[in-house]
């Protein structure tokens, strides 16, 4: 519908209609930023080390010595999993035997935790990982958790544009609504990790269900200067919003399960929504629904007190079944040599912009210093972020700003290993500016890609590189998972991918201040294009 804008410009640009739906979508944005990380904390693993019973009749000495020093990182500290034979080390005491004087320990048999693990609550006082005890030979369990979000995002990332297509955008936001507070809600509840596992699968597709139906919404129903703002900034702000309170509430409820439930009856406050955020008069009009948009639209100009016209629709103006009659899926955007290099590179980027961002983001409990003000700084690198790249997408090329930044961020992933663990102020701030890189880059990635695409295969374009953004993610746990195995890996890892795409993306066609390709014929004959 290439003429709604011309068709609704009685409307105008401002008022009372579009700062209210502006307004109101927005706030449903910040309960967004609640549901995406929540797992820092609810799946944070706490210093521990094998339990010793109160029966096991141990002298004080004993007890202290019970548990093996290891060297990790060149660093000694208490084995996590495993300890010196209870019944051993009980027979020494009994004897009188004082550790490391009378008894050589490297010589003392070792076995694992058979009593199970005890649990520093110094900053959680449970969390998944305490409760189901997460750790040694079920450590994998956690990063398995986090991923599962992911993989929810990857279905809802995949059905929601065809839901809201079918059933509507309005319908759609308030049922992943419901879906987002019942999710979590049984989540609170979950009796295994199992379950948690399978309902966070649930909060995974319903938060981004939620994002999307949204941001549609506002793109359809805002006027043109509005929509600009609303998504660069609008969405995003707000979703950081919710992302900088998060730490705050984890902070005051530091029992996974009562945090949950917190969490959840937020999704309660947007219910009464129904009633004031509007349909898409956009959506109404392609699906034959003419009176339904008709009644919005002269609502919207009752509320912004402009006269509307007799007859707002009319055939010769917009032809739905002209609009309808091509049809392009995700094929398209592979069918040509020219197109599918374009969609390879453009998988990549998405790809490794989302595993630096991800990981970043997961990575703020691994951090030294209070893991509540480490995630607090990571949300609050994120506003300035958002401001700097929108003033710059309307003034630099796209290429070599998308670059920059995904090499900075890549050098500060690889620079961060060289810091000294004394320096804890220092590796934070590295790390901050690494995810205030990614955060530009993940702005800049979303426009760029669509304005790389023609018109005709835009949306597919988009959604496919969308779909990858989704491998990423569900790939950044078990990145920083290899933190455990070595500190430095997740870095080196994160930095190889993004240096190395900050070139492959020197490859893609330039697109500031270029008329966008309206067929895949024209995107082909475009400067940038024909050299792929």
């Amino acid at each position: 519908m290439g003429d709604y804008d011309d068709v609704t410009a009685f409307l105008g640009q401002k008022g009372p209609y579009f700062y209210r739906t502006f307004f109101l979508l927005n706030t449903i944005f910040i309960s967004t930023g609640f549901f995406g990380l929540f797992i820092v904390f609810v799946g944070a693993t706490p210093p521990h080390h094998c339990f010793i019973p109160d029966s096991g009749n141990l002298s004080e000495a004993w007890r202290k010595a019970i548990i093996p020093i290891k060297v990790v990182n060149g660093q000694e500290e208490e084995s996590k999993c495993s300890r010196y034979r209870l019944d051993v080390v009980r027979n020494l005491s009994a004897l009188g035997y004082i550790p490391g004087l009378d008894v050589n320990l490297t010589g003392v048999e070792q076995e694992g935790c058979v009593d199970g693990w005890s649990y520093s609550k110094d900053i959680y006082q449970s969390t998944i990982v305490t409760e189901w005890d997460l750790v040694c030979d079920n450590e994998w369990k956690t990063p398995f958790a986090s991923s599962t979000l992911f993989v929810g995002f990857l279905i809802g990332s995949l059905l929601s544009g065809q839901f809201s297509d079918r059933f509507g955008r309005k319908k759609v936001i308030f049922g992943s609504l419901v879906a987002q507070l019942v999710s979590v809600l049984i989540q609170a509840f979950s009796p295994s990790w199992e379950v948690f596992c399978i309902m966070f699968t649930f909060v995974g597709a319903s938060q981004i269900s939620l994002y999307i139906s949204a941001f549609v919404l506002g793109t359809e129903v805002l006027s043109k200067s509005m929509r600009e703002v609303f998504t660069t900034l609008g969405a995003f702000l707000h979703y950081c919003i919710g992302y900088m309170a998060l730490p705050w509430i984890a902070y005051a409820m530091r029992e996974w399960r009562t945090l949950l439930i917190i969490l959840s009856s937020v999704s309660v406050v947007y219910i009464p929504l129904w009633w004031f955020i509007p349909e898409s008069p956009r959506w109404l009009y392609s699906q034959g629904r003419v009176e339904e948009a008709e009644a919005i639209l002269r609502d919207a100009a009752k509320r912004n007190r402009v006269t509307a016209p007799e007859v707002i629709f009319k055939d010769t103006e917009l032809d739905v079944e002209s609009a309808l009659k091509n049809k392009y899926s995700m094929i398209d955007v592979l069918r040509t040599s020219n197109i599918r290099c374009v969609t390879l590179m453009c998988l990549f980027l998405w790809m490794a912009v989302n595993i630096g961002y991800y990981g970043l983001s997961l990575n703020t409990s691994n951090l030294s210093g209070d893991p509540y003000l480490n995630c607090f700084l990571s949300a609050l690198t994120e506003v300035p972020a958002y401001v700097v790249s929108t003033v710059l997408l309307r003034n630099c090329q796209r290429r070599p700003l998308l670059s920059a930044f995904l090499l900075i961020g890549g050098v500060m992933l690889f620079l961060i290993q060289l810091i000294p663990e004394n320096l804890q102020g220092v590796a934070i701030a590295v790390e901050m500016v690494g995810k205030f890189a990614f955060t530009m880059s993940f702005t800049v990635v979303y426009i760029y890609t669509a304005e790389i695409y023609p018109t005709v295969v835009r949306s597919a374009g988009v959604g496919i590189c969308s779909s990858a953004a989704r491998i990423g993610t569900i790939a950044a746990p078990y990145v920083i998972y290899l933190g455990s195995i070595n500190k430095y890996l997740p870095y080196i890892i994160m930095g190889s991918m993004t240096v190395t795409s900050s070139a492959v993306n020197l490859f893609l066609p330039e697109t500031f201040r270029k008329k966008l390709p309206e067929t895949v014929e024209h995107m082909q004959q475009c400067k940038g294009y024909a050299l792929l």
